[in-house]
């Protein structure tokens, strides 16, 4: 499996089919699904994902919030625009941080946002150019990013999202995210209610999504890949809940990329999960043994990406990139407003 390349992961993709817009009624995207052992397919709509879903199997959602982590401020001295894009919260105030342009940044530089209720010292230049940097302002935090932040919608949506909620799941809870888990966004209260309904077991875990999830794979050989690291957590419940699923022979079912990795990075060699916190950058390619999971619920990605490596190390390359033809045929929308996938 040394040999894989990036291109190897390759499928041309009109841009007409990327998702500009989240649909009106988050369940009414459309649903291929996949079998992973045949390469058969099957089109439905995402309400009826509970039809796929049986009792005693367990689905496992990431319950990250995502912050407005876009700013738009002036450099203090010169009045000259700048963009922040928050990506990891440090100790003291203190954010790392992709800063546009770049050059002009420099350690020592300072910041002001929204009329000077947010002001901000870059300190310095950390990995791949990212900024570190500390924030002053009067009153809580999050209330300031609220009424100041942008979501940081990723560069292939060009239009400006209308509501806010929209780019967020139904159950979002712990803030930190700068990239939404796309593949929960199709859930609503009511569906997952009538799944849980069904005997079907729902556990949260929570996963920091970096915008690291949209870093086009530059090597050609995929082994050589830098992967971002993203924080994660499993609670003692999540954990028993999807180990309890295992041994009485239930299938774990991952909603999202961020869930599969969270729950593979928990694992310990035989398959049992641990409770906890810590960094992951784990990169899953074909060649990798799932120890957890069995079935994956996510969305439709970006051509050479690590997240089509990811799922066609569940399914196969072939059997992805057939399935990914034939969602283009079928005029299936792409990426974070898009359409959903059963892998099962």
């Amino acid at each position: 499996m040394n040999s894989l390349k990036t291109s190897d992961f390759y499928f041309d993709l009109p841009e007409e089919l990327i998702a500009q817009d989240p649909l009106e009624d988050r369940s009414s995207s459309r649903l291929l699904v996949l079998d992973k052992t045949t390469g058969a397919t099957e089109h439905h709509i995402f309400k009826e994902i509970g039809s796929f879903l049986n009792p005693g199997d367990c689905l496992v959602l990431n319950n990250t919030k995502v912050i407005p982590a876009r700013l738009y401020g002036a450099r203090e001295a010169t009045g000259g625009a700048v963009e922040v894009l928050l990506l990891k919260r440090n100790a003291d105030d203190v954010w790392e941080t992709l800063v546009k342009p770049g050059k002009k940044c420099k350690p020592g530089t300072r910041l002001v946002f929204g009329d000077g209720r947010l002001k901000a010292e870059v300190l310095e230049t950390v990995d791949e150019g990212n900024r570190l940097i500390k924030f002053e302002y009067d009153g809580i935090w999050e209330e300031v990013l609220d009424s100041l932040g942008e979501m940081p919608l990723p560069p292939y949506i060009t239009h400006k999202l209308q509501d806010k909620n929209r780019y967020q799941t139904v159950y979002a809870k712990y803030e930190g995210s700068a990239a939404a888990p796309t593949a929960g966004l199709h859930f609503t209260k009511e569906l997952l209610a009538e799944i849980e309904n069904k005997g079907v077991k729902i556990c949260y875990v929570t996963l920091h999504v970096g915008l690291g999830t949209f870093r086009p794979v530059k090597a050609e050989n995929i082994l050589e890949h830098h992967m971002h690291t993203e924080v994660y957590q499993v609670t003692e419940d999540a954990a028993k809940m999807i180990n309890d699923t295992k041994a009485a022979g239930g299938r774990v079912i991952c909603v999202g990329t961020t869930s599969c990795r969270t729950i593979e990075s928990a694992s310990d060699e035989s398959g049992i999960v641990h409770a906890g916190n810590g960094d992951t950058s784990i990169f899953i390619y074909p060649g990798y043994k799932f120890k957890v999971l069995d079935a994956l619920i996510t969305n439709f990605h970006l051509p050479e990406s690590t997240l089509v490596m990811l799922v066609s190390a569940l399914a196969g390359r072939e059997n992805v990139l057939n399935a990914y033809n034939e969602a283009i045929k079928e005029r299936y929308r792409f990426f974070s407003f898009g359409d959903a996938m059963f892998i099962r």
